[in-house]
């Protein structure tokens, strides 16, 4: 939380470590309510519900929208596995995009998301999978400090803005690698 903090500190408002230190505690409470046979796409939902409600603000609204709509392509789903992630990024991606009004290079999230399910696109051996998101959600943070973020409030820093990696890409790879760290426990 410190560190997204500190990051959105130096180019936006610094609430970001609230945010997503209050959504994550929101999701793993809802996670523990849920029956042993819920379905994929209610758990995306759930995710998305619980993250939004945890604390309003414009990355809860674009995080609970991109997993609304990941939980659409995992519609009738009972296992998910690296194609299906794959979908999923892709809409939670295409969600941010549209509603955010960014594309990649913007220096967003969507500059790290986009990056993750491109690799996952690439992949088909779940071993490989969350390796590859990580690495590409990694390689996209470092990329961004060299961009002028052009979106949110870090827009209004211009070119100051550049040297500096971007909060919200930098929260997504923080995920990625507790999913990877989580699927290598679980293997």
């Amino acid at each position: 939380a410190d560190e997204l903090r500190d990051l959105d500190q130096a180019l936006g408002d610094g609430d970001l470590g609230i945010t997503i230190t209050a959504g994550s505690r929101a999701v793993i409470a809802a996670l523990e309510e849920l029956p042993d046979d819920t379905t994929p796409t209610e758990i995306a939902r759930t995710c998305a519900k619980a993250f939004a409600n945890a604390n309003p603000s414009t990355m809860a609204a674009l995080v609970a929208g991109a997993l609304l709509s990941g939980s659409r392509v995992w519609e009738g789903e009972s296992e998910i596995g690296v194609e299906a992630t794959a979908r999923f990024t892709k809409a939670a991606a295409d969600s941010i995009a549209q509603r955010g009004k960014t594309q990649v290079g913007d220096k967003t999230i969507l500059d790290g998301i986009a990056a993750a399910s491109d690799a996952l696109h690439e992949v088909t051996d779940p071993a490989e999978a969350t390796e590859a998101a990580r690495l590409a959600a990694t390689r996209a943070v470092r990329e961004t400090t060299s961009l002028q973020s052009r979106r949110g409030r870090a827009s209004w820093l211009q070119e100051r803005s550049i040297g500096l990696a971007d909060p919200g890409a930098t929260a997504f790879q923080r995920f990625v690698e507790a999913w990877a760290a989580a699927s290598v426990s679980t293997d």
